[in-house]
């Protein structure tokens, strides 16, 4: 007890499930149980009518499900019945034939059996030829043919009933049912977490050293319901997961094995918690089948847990032990429990509280992208930016697959578009550059394009064009920021302001001036 505490920790509290012992818990009145702890099914069937000819239609195998009493006396029976009519049939041949007024008296005479004189001879002649024991002093003549043929027909019957009678009796006798007394069920189930889920768990284990061949198990739960139409179905059986989708239902069982059962929305003890089990009736069949590897014999072990065999907030003790060169496995723990710290409520009712104290989070709306700089005094969002290089790879590239006389208007559009780029359109079909510019205007234009860094990558700003139409260029300004509206102003208005004495053509002499203006 004292390694268990150590292993375990001092909170955890060991519970002996021995039937055998007694313990303080309070004693329930036992209910009537569909299947039995052994695995017998508590059914009976009565009122059969005329149905029940079909098991004589079905002879062998009503043979082989009765009981042994049942069994041993129909074999004796068969056999003493048998010989005692084969016999007396000798007897009367022998009666017709006169052999036994004749017998002892006479050696000329020849009868149909030789040292036949009554009925027990007889009878030990009809053992003697029908065992093959063949003493020799007893035999068929030839002068008796009818001897002949009843010698016939009695190997003929005898062939039979050895091969009904004895083939019956070996099968009983090879039925795997003993095999499902070596595999061990645990005595209760328990409810406990496991991975952080709540899960229904039972115990299986196998005594013998020989394997269970594809060993599947399968759950029942059997509980009375009635449907939403008014219909009452009396034990009504509902299939529990015990991992059939995982394949955890095929096992290995060459030692004891904790079968699980998930509780989730989907099984049928989703909203029992430890308060309603009190009140609760059902009962959990264990069917546990495989194929007995020494015979190859397919073998079913059953057993069943009610609703006061379900132990809540309890593990299973360790039975698996590591020795020196092997695994041992402990049978005396088999059964025994411990408390461990488990939630009194059904998953039901965790997840409704979880879900009321962590909602989901509302969805937020995609915000569009813009060209523009952004709402951010709406909305408070900045949106990502094209810059005028981006814009002009993207137009190049779904231009080349426009045909080609729009390829020749969209070549002419793109001129003008970068010569709008590069400066402002002056008089006279010349574009000035921001190198035209005064030096104290380029600064203003360089600074009137924030670069915005808020903790994110630098944006880049789509450059405006200076050259749109006059309405374009009011509606951009309602679009922007209050205070990029007003840079944008105070450029447009400085970028219109005449630009003498700003370019090396206006200190030529005034003739000059007027010959460049003629080209």
């Amino acid at each position: 007890m004292s390694a268990i505490r150590r292993k375990f920790g001092e909170d955890y509290q060991v519970v002996n499930t021995n039937r055998g012992m007694s313990f303080s818990a309070p004693v329930k009145r036992k209910r009537q149980r569909f299947v039995e702890k052994n695995g017998r099914c508590n059914v009976q069937h009565g009122n059969l009518g005329g149905e029940t000819s079909r098991y004589i239609s079905d002879l062998f195998t009503t043979l082989v499900d009765l009981k042994w009493r049942w069994n041993l006396l129909i074999f004796i029976l068969t056999y003493t019945v048998a010989w005692l009519v084969m016999a007396s049939m000798w007897w009367v041949i022998a009666y017709i034939r006169g052999d036994l007024s004749h017998a002892g008296h006479d050696s000329s005479y020849t009868p149909c059996v030789a040292n036949v004189y009554n009925f027990p001879s007889a009878f030990l002649f009809f053992i003697e030829t029908e065992a093959t024991i063949g003493y020799g002093y007893r035999y068929i003549t030839e002068k008796c043919p009818e001897g002949i043929i009843l010698f016939l027909f009695q190997s003929l019957l005898g062939s039979i009933v050895d091969a009904f009678l004895i083939g019956c009796m070996f099968i009983k006798m090879s039925q795997p049912k003993k095999r499902a007394e070596t595999l061990m069920f645990s005595q209760d189930a328990v409810i406990s977490q496991r991975d952080g889920k709540l899960c229904l768990m039972f115990r299986v284990g196998n005594l013998r050293n020989s394997h269970m061949v594809s060993a599947q198990i399968r759950c029942k739960l059997i509980k009375s319901r009635q449907t939403p139409e008014g219909e009452f179905l009396p034990l009504d059986q509902c299939e529990l997961d015990v991992g059939f989708g995982t394949g955890a239902d095929q096992l290995f069982l060459v030692s004891p094995l904790t079968i699980c059962h998930e509780i989730n929305n989907k099984s049928p003890f989703f909203d029992l918690s430890q308060r309603s089990l009190m009140n609760q009736q059902f009962e959990i069949v264990v069917i546990l089948e495989g194929i007995v590897e020494t015979t190859g014999m397919t073998c079913q072990a059953r057993t069943s847990y009610t609703e006061d065999e379900v132990l809540w907030g309890h593990r299973f003790l360790p039975v698996m032990s590591l020795e020196e060169g092997f695994f041992r496995v402990d049978y005396s723990q088999f059964h025994n429990t411990f408390e461990v710290p488990t939630p009194p409520y059904s998953v039901k009712e965790q997840e409704e509280t979880s879900s009321l104290t962590s909602p989901n989070p509302l969805p937020v709306a995609p915000t569009p992208t813009s060209p523009l700089l952004g709402n951010g005094a709406r909305g408070g969002r900045r949106e990502r930016l094209l810059s005028a290089d981006y814009a002009d790879h993207v137009e190049d590239h779904y231009a080349s697959r426009l045909p080609s006389k729009l390829q020749r208007m969209s070549s002419t559009k793109e001129n003008l578009w970068r010569g709008s780029k590069t400066g402002v359109a002056l008089p006279g079909g010349k574009a000035s550059s921001t190198g035209d510019l005064p030096l104290s205007i380029q600064r203003l234009r360089s600074s009137s394009i924030p670069i915005v860094r808020q903790g994110h990558a630098e944006e880049q700003v789509q450059l405006l064009s200076l050259d749109g139409n006059a309405e374009e260029v009011e509606v951009e300004k309602h679009r922007l920021p209050a205070a990029v509206s007003t840079i944008t102003a105070v450029k447009t208005t400085l970028i219109q302001i005449p630009l003498v004495g700003s370019r090396p053509e206006d200190n030529l002499p005034p003739k000059l001036r007027r010959m460049n203006a003629d080209r």
